[in-house]
This record gives structure tokens, sequence and C-alpha cells, in this order.
């Protein structure tokens, strides 16, 4: 089994767009999402991230740590959440992604951990 990474990315414009009835059934679904994942038995973890205006970042490369606000990457798009499930293979985590972008109605990056 391999640990994938399932991080949802998206545009903080386009969230402020839904309505509080499409949010509510987004909510719903991803909640069932989640628990297929871990009736299946894939789940290790998952979970929703703040807005970007709650992110800080910690250089700790010199002789004092630097913190700035903001996330680190200026773009247009943001992890908005994920989850990390353990899978037999890189098809099954595109199956679960497919599943995982429909429940949450965000695009899916899949990305496999390193083998230890």
């Amino acid at each position: 089994m391999t640990q994938y990474l399932l991080s949802v990315h998206g545009n903080e414009d386009d969230y402020e767009q839904i309505t509080p009835d499409q949010m509510q059934q987004m909510f719903a679904d991803t909640d069932r999402f989640n628990q297929g994942l871990q009736a299946d038995g894939v789940w290790v973890f998952g979970g929703g991230l703040e807005t970007v205006t709650s992110a800080s970042v910690v250089d700790g490369t010199g002789d004092a740590p630097v913190v700035t606000d903001g996330p680190y990457l200026e773009t247009k798009e943001h992890i908005g959440g994920f989850w990390i499930i353990d899978v037999p293979d890189h098809d099954t985590a595109m199956r679960y992604a497919a599943a995982g972008s429909k429940a949450c109605q965000g695009k899916v990056e899949v990305r496999p951990f390193q083998a230890e």
C-alpha cells in the first residue's frame, strides 16, 4: 500500500460566488466522501484549511526565524483542504481523487508520498 496526498486546489474568489445552499450541499457531499474513505479502510487523515489570510510563512534558515503573513506562493489558487489515503496503486488514488473532486467541487492534485 502507498500513501497519497489528495490536495484540493481552488480560487478563493470562486468560493465567494457559491450560495449558502450550494456550500451546504458541498459540505454534505464531502462528508459522505469522507465517510466512504473511512468505510473503505483507506482513510489516513483529511481536513479543510482556513483561508489564505490566516497563513504565515516561517523561514528558519538564517540566524533568527523570519515570519511573514500570507501564503508562501503568490498564486490565484491555493490548497483549501486535503486527504491522505493509503491505497494499493496510483489508479485507485486517481479514482478516489475524482470522487473527492466531485464532492468538494474543486480540482484535486494526486501525489504519492516518497517511499521510506
